[in-house]
């Protein structure tokens, strides 16, 4: 009873807002489980792609530390319990519009250039989850040239 008073009370002040509990169904927890496994794919997870993909998220979805650290830690366990891409890119498909899941792409790419190399797993992850987005070809390649400059632009 306690607790259902806290969290009205919580709710009321504007607390937890859009709920930083990242259930199954959240479409935050799936493009930060595919973000999760671009970090990952290639084996090693170095700081800046840790550091990298902390700013993207708490940025993307206007979260506070301890709500990236746990969409972080949801993240990592849905990823690894995945048995393919489609679940995360379903639910993405259904929460988001075009421009929403050629975002959640250019995360992808974002985290992947983080490190300085794009890894041929990265590369291929990213292409698969963006056919699975339905975002375009010629898109998926603006995205990544984008993302490319960009991170050539800051490493100068």
């Amino acid at each position: 009873m306690f607790d259902a008073i806290k969290t009205f009370i919580a709710d009321l002040a504007g607390g937890d807002r859009h709920g930083e509990t990242f259930d199954d169904n959240d479409y935050r927890l799936a493009a930060a489980a595919l973000l999760v496994h671009a970090a990952t794919i290639d084996g090693s997870l170095g700081g800046v792609e840790r550091d990298t993909l902390r700013l993207l998220l708490r940025g993307r979805f206007a979260l506070d530390e301890s709500g990236t650290d746990r969409l972080i830690a949801k993240a990592t366990a849905a990823e690894r319990d995945a048995v393919d891409l489609y679940h995360f890119t379903r639910l993405l498909n259904r929460s988001l519009d075009d421009a929403g899941r050629a975002r959640v792409v250019e995360m992808m790419w974002q985290v992947a250039y983080a490190d300085g190399h794009v890894s041929d797993s990265q590369a291929n992850l990213i292409w698969r989850a963006a056919d699975l987005l339905s975002v375009p070809s010629r898109e998926r390649v603006a995205l990544r040239q984008r993302v490319a400059a960009a991170h050539e632009d800051g490493a100068q």
